[in-house]
């Protein structure tokens, strides 16, 4: 296996050229998250970049060049053609979107941590997102299974559309005194219903 890491560079974020043919949008929220971990953390995680005759060109961190500014990232410097480079590009975050959660260990570790950011307590509350059955008091008796998951394709706009009416639903009080706060499922439910025909 090679390695393809020359060195750790620092510089300022703003002098990294974006890649022009990065694919990944980052929607306000998600920016809203990082600059949260960037406050109570700090950097904590190098971007990757290759040498080009006009400067350092991103492959990953476009997030972090535009949330970080004029101060220093670490900067991993690869020795990627352009062609590989693309190959990175276009995979890194498929791979990373690949993860499976043990539920157990990720609920404790979520228990064990507190952030002072809202936007990063309500990314992690999303985490959770098929809690067990019993958890579902408004589905009637004999319907707590199984449970499924639904997945939408949806522009950066609506996608914050409904992310807010998510959140709305979540801390409403729902028929039956079921107000989950941690269930993306019965707000979803309990949005739908009032559009429901028939």
């Amino acid at each position: 296996m090679r390695d393809r890491i020359i060195e750790l560079r620092r510089v300022a974020a703003s002098s990294l050229l974006p890649h022009p043919r990065n694919w990944r949008k980052h929607p306000s929220p998600q920016a809203d998250v990082l600059r949260g971990l960037l406050d109570e953390i700090g950097i904590a995680n190098a971007v990757i970049a290759r040498d080009t005759p006009d400067g350092l060109q991103l492959i990953d961190g476009h997030l972090r060049r535009d949330v970080v500014g004029d101060e220093e990232v670490p900067v991993l410097v690869v020795d990627l053609d352009e062609h590989e480079a693309e190959k990175l590009l276009a995979t890194l975050d498929p791979l990373a979107g690949m993860v499976t959660a043990d539920m157990t260990v990720l609920t404790e570790l979520l228990g064990s941590v507190e952030f002072q950011t809202q936007a990063v307590n309500d990314m992690l509350g999303t985490l959770v997102a098929m809690p067990d059955p019993a958890e579902y008091p408004d589905l009637p008796t004999g319907e707590k299974g199984p449970i499924g998951q639904m997945t939408f394709t949806v522009t950066d706009e609506q996608r914050e559309q409904i992310e807010g009416a998510l959140a709305r639903a979540k801390h409403s009080n729902m028929p039956l005194g079921t107000g989950n706060e941690n269930s993306n499922g019965n707000a979803l439910a309990h949005i739908c219903r009032n559009y429901a025909v028939g």
